[in-house]
């Protein structure tokens, strides 16, 4: 890499602040320009600019990074702090590493909310916090210039001195601290180039594991607050149903029960100990209001997605030429119909929360991805306002996008509010499992046409979905204007629905992935029929693209089954406009020996796919054995810009990789009569370390800024695996999970 790659487009609108703390501590504090593009509170009532991140640099020499993202095992501790560490020239180690409180200033400029998710964290942090620590080394570096007597190019920053080229003197970064902050801000700091890296690029540790090996990390399960009481919530077994009556004499006559009482959503019951609280929750006698979805089933829901289809064609959200006219030239045309269940996120740590609200004040712990999302589901359901309610995030047990959504936390602050004592509530397994909000299940139909000597001239692809911004938009939009009083929480969604594309990011989810189709065809649509059954839906890992990806890349292999032309080489030829897109693929292919042959009995599949602004690429070795599928090999190239720590690069990839293969092999939540089937790993199963196969990551050298990693290994598993079936076997699998028997 030159330097070019790794010069940073600042823009003008970007300050830093310094100050000298009262304990004499260099404090540096920089605002990040794209929170302004929300609404974000640019300037303070005294005029001075908000901060977003925080550098502090302590006498003792102490270097302190306030880190505005959540940790949930994705590695973004590790990853926001080598940047920070490679330009003031130091290990990352070194650095201690707290959570940002809430804050608007610390909100994420893509979102213009505080929330970790979307594969961003380091891609929008970059070019910040690089500044922040190359403008910290500058004025650190004049400082001691200052004190030698000598100009700033005969000292060097490194290791947390700065020094004479001679090393005849050194000074440590805590002796300079106060006299660094006296300096002049430099405007434009020298931004180390990638010949000078010491940290980026390089396998670096992981600053996350050791608490987690003698385990002093604290994850939101562990929180334990004096006088605190355990909470347990029964909820309707139908979905969306209420409590009409109950009879909780029972309970209340058990061990260790210190109350019992009905909330929002079912009947709280509160004991000294976890287990009591389950106990008595056993001896409840709850008569439901069952409500509108009583009736439900899985095979009803398609069934009313295929009405949908053909009742609405949908909004055309993707016109390249002209697909009518495709048809009506074709000498073939080739259709097929694809579907997915719901599937639950199933994260290892369940949904847990502590709430304590005394007088005019609550305090939240919370595994939350979204702190300023906590704060309004605190407020909903108290006589609280937002700037009411703190928020302590701990580590998280995994979140896959399901600790986005908040209504976790608004349990535990409405039981808490009635307790008048802090609060913990945990979900068990079982609860985690059937009160989830879900990937949605979708169906698909795609339609393609081919001339007379074979070629693709047409491709329609209807997508019937809902939109996750449906749900999400009740705590997102009252998220932006804390300042808006409860009654207009509600209008705040409406407006927030109706002004996508203008004062909020519009809605792609159910399209992303299928949109952005990469291959050459001359007439090209996609449309969207907005369905929408009333399940609870939001986020889960790598989102529309995780089901997208997989019909779009499965009806490519089957076009390429119809023309006779090899499924690595059909896609080489429709990918000459897409240079990164084809690199993956080709990578892929060559490591994992596409051209070779295979030993009897196993076979593979390919698959390419964009999302999170990186490519990926996987090929699938499988055998088939009396209907049973056995995974041997994954090979996948990922090419996400510059890598930062291409452990944690490779790590994610196969993390991706597993959790993909959990759902692509298992993962399905059905429903009967309103009631969610599955309830624990026994009937949703996890993928098993005996099942997992041998997993090979390939990682594309790059000059571009850095993409996404947590999620864009997921799309092409499914996909690829779906292929090599095919090639297996001959039975083309059209809906997930795959099965044979």
């Amino acid at each position: 890499m030159n330097h070019q790659s790794t010069d940073i487009n600042v823009s003008r609108r970007q300050f830093l602040k310094v100050s000298v703390t009262a304990t004499g501590s260099f404090s540096l504090a920089s605002f990040l320009p794209g929170c302004a593009t929300f609404g974000g509170k640019a300037l303070s009532e005294g005029g001075d600019w908000a901060a977003n991140a925080w550098l502090e640099i302590t006498s003792e020499s102490n270097i302190i990074f306030t880190l505005d993202r959540v940790e949930m095992g994705q590695g973004t501790t590790t990853g926001l702090t080598t940047l920070l560490a490679e330009e003031l020239g130091v290990e990352p180690e070194t650095v201690t590493v707290i959570y940002a409180p809430v804050a608007n200033d610390y909100r994420n400029p893509e979102y213009g909310l505080q929330m970790t998710g979307g594969s961003n964290s380091l891609s929008t942090s970059w070019g910040q916090i690089r500044l922040a620590g190359a403008t910290a080394r500058e004025m650190l570096v004049a400082a001691a210039a200052e004190v030698y007597e000598v100009p700033v190019e005969q000292c060097q920053a490194n290791d947390g001195y700065v020094a004479l080229a001679d090393h005849s003197k050194k000074l440590s970064y805590g002796e300079l601290a106060v006299l660094a902050a006296s300096q002049s801000v430099p405007s434009n700091p020298r931004l180390k180039p990638a010949a000078e890296f010491r940290f980026i690029g390089k396998q670096n540790k992981r600053l996350d594991i050791a608490g987690k090996v003698n385990g002093r990390t604290v994850y939101g399960i562990d929180t334990d607050v004096e006088g605190m009481v355990y909470a347990v919530i029964s909820r309707s077994p139908v979905i969306g149903g209420k409590v009409k009556q109950f009879d909780a004499s029972k309970a209340l006559a058990s061990k260790g029960i210190v109350a019992v009482f009905e909330v929002y959503n079912g009947i709280a019951v509160l004991a000294e100990q976890y287990w009591q609280a389950r106990k008595a929750q056993q001896t409840l006698e709850i008569e439901w209001d069952e409500g509108p979805l009583a009736e439900l089933s899985s095979d009803d829901m398609f069934q009313s997605f295929k009405q949908a289809a053909l009742a609405d064609q949908g909004k055309i959200v993707r016109d390249e030429g002209d697909f009518d006219d495709a048809v009506e030239g074709a000498a073939r045309v080739f259709e097929a119909e694809y579907h997915t269940p719901f599937l639950a996120h199933a994260t290892l740590e369940p949904m847990n929360c502590v709430v304590e609200v005394r007088d005019n004040h609550a305090q939240v712990w919370a595994p939350t991805q979204a702190p300023d999302l906590a704060r309004i589901a605190v407020a909903r359901v108290t006589d609280l306002s937002p700037s009411d309610v703190d928020v302590t995030v701990t580590a998280i047990g995994g979140g896959f996008g399901r600790r986005l959504t908040q209504d976790f936390i608004e349990e535990a602050a409405a039981v808490a509010t009635q307790a008048k004592r802090p609060v913990k509530l945990m979900w068990s397994r079982e609860e985690d499992t059937q009160h989830d909000w879900y990937r949605p299940a979708t169906y698909h139909k795609l339609k393609a046409t081919f001339n007379d000597t074979g070629g693709v001239t047409g491709w329609d692809h209807q997508i019937v979905a809902p939109n996750l911004l449906d749900w999400y938009i009740r705590d997102a939009a009252p998220a932006q204007y804390p300042w808006a009083p409860k009654f207009m929480y509600g209008m705040l969604g409406s407006i927030g629905l109706a002004m996508q594309g203008v004062a909020v990011p519009k809605d792609e989810t159910a399209i992303e992935g299928a949109v952005s189709v990469p291959y050459d065809i001359a007439n090209l649509q996609v449309r969207h029929t907005h369905a929408d059954i009333g399940v609870p839906v939001s986020f889960w890992r790598s989102v529309g693209h995780s089901q997208n990806a997989f019909y779009v890349e499965s009806f490519i292999d089957e076009l390429a089954h119809e023309t006779m032309t090899d499924p690595f080489l059909f896609r080489q030829s429709l990918l000459q406009n897409q240079p990164r897109q084809r690199r993956v693929l080709e990578l892929a292919a060559e490591q994992s020996g596409w051209s070779k042959s295979l030993p009897k009995g196993r076979f593979r599949g390919i698959s390419v796919h964009k999302s999170f602004k990186s490519y990926a690429a996987q090929v699938v070795e499988l055998s088939v054995d009396n209907g049973e599928i056995n995974m041997h090999r994954v090979v996948c190239a990922i090419d996400c810009g510059i890598v930062v720590n291409p452990d944690i690069v490779k790590a994610q990839m196969e993390s991706g990789i597993i959790f993909a293969l959990t759902a692509a092999l298992y993962g399905e939540i059905s429903l009967k009569n309103g009631r969610v089937e599955q309830s624990n790993f026994d009937d949703y199963k996890l993928l098993r370390m005996n099942e997992t196969p041998e997993i090979d990551v390939y990682i594309v050298d790059s000059n571009e800024s850095p993409t996404g990693v947590g999620e864009p290994g997921v799309p092409p598993l499914a996909p690829a695996v779906a292929n090599a079936i095919f090639a297996a076997t001959g039975k083309r699998l059209r809906s997930l999970p795959l099965r044979l028997t």
